[in-house]
């Protein structure tokens, strides 16, 4: 973790670590989304798990809680992040909640000889690695016989949100993901990152077997467009049932995040 890259993603999480869980709690579209990603993890047997890219430690804290036998692992590249995470693991008294500081390409140094059953990124966390294909390398590798992977990433063609901000003329948002390198969500702060396609993320993740594809936010729109899904009220819940019969279409493929459930072969 000493490259330019990494030090530069570790100052924006690190600025944005003590107001992340206020805006999380004001954002009820952000916590539906991860309550399904959430979901989709409890669908599937483990006696370990590895989360990347915990950030304050909702999730590793809450499998912790529901899954007392197990213990969860888990890495961020943020000082801030870590020392939030940690201090909430500690007020819960879980013992079995082992978060470290660092990046993917530190795993095996950070966890010598270990092998998970599952490995979870929520939120698209694999956006902001220097090398995706290098990653994919490491997961698999330090992924047990027959584990899972839970991927989720920031979608490169979100068609909608396009769409949208198009439609509010303004085209150099509307076509950011495209670029080489993506700024982030912040109209202020900077996050030097990449959008993938769901094909590119496939292809990278080959030799694993696909289990699931899914699209959020299809129609439903994304979690910052906070004034309009205010507006939507009560249909946003018909926009969300709408999504989920969208992705038995190749509509999945559009939608804010894509999900992937890979499984070691």
């Amino acid at each position: 973790m000493t490259n330019d890259y990494y030090k530069t993603v570790k100052t924006y999480y690190d600025e944005d670590a003590d107001d992340f869980d206020k805006r999380y709690w004001q954002n009820p579209v952000l916590q539906t989304i991860r309550q399904s990603f959430r979901e989709e993890v409890k669908k599937h047997p483990f006696k370990n798990m590895l989360e990347i890219g915990y950030g304050t430690g909702l999730d590793m804290v809450h499998f912790a809680v529901t899954h007392p036998e197990v213990t969860v692992y888990g890495i961020d590249i943020s000082g801030e992040m870590h020392r939030i995470a940690t201090n909430r693991a500690k007020k819960k008294e879980l013992e079995r909640v082992v978060a470290v500081e660092g990046s993917v390409e530190d795993l095996e140094r950070l966890f010598p000889g270990k092998r998970f059953d599952i490995i979870y990124v929520f939120f698209g966390a694999l956006n902001t690695v220097s090398n995706l294909d290098e990653t994919a390398r490491v997961l698999k590798k330090i992924l047990n016989k027959d584990g899972i992977m839970v991927l989720t990433f920031v979608n490169k063609y979100y068609i909608l949100g396009m769409l949208i901000e198009c439609i509010k003329l303004r085209f150099s948002n509307a076509f950011a993901r495209l670029r080489p390198v993506w700024g982030g969500y912040s109209p202020v702060k900077y996050l030097p990152s990449r959008c993938y396609s769901p094909k590119e993320i496939i292809n990278t993740f080959s030799g694993l077997d696909l289990q699931k594809k899914q699209g959020y936010s299809i129609l439903h729109p994304a979690w910052y467009y906070h004034g309009l899904n205010r507006r939507l009220g009560r249909f946003r819940k018909w926009l969300w049932k709408a999504d989920i019969l969208l992705n038995n279409t190749f509509l999945w493929k559009f939608g804010e995040y894509t999900l992937f459930v890979f499984k070691m072969r």
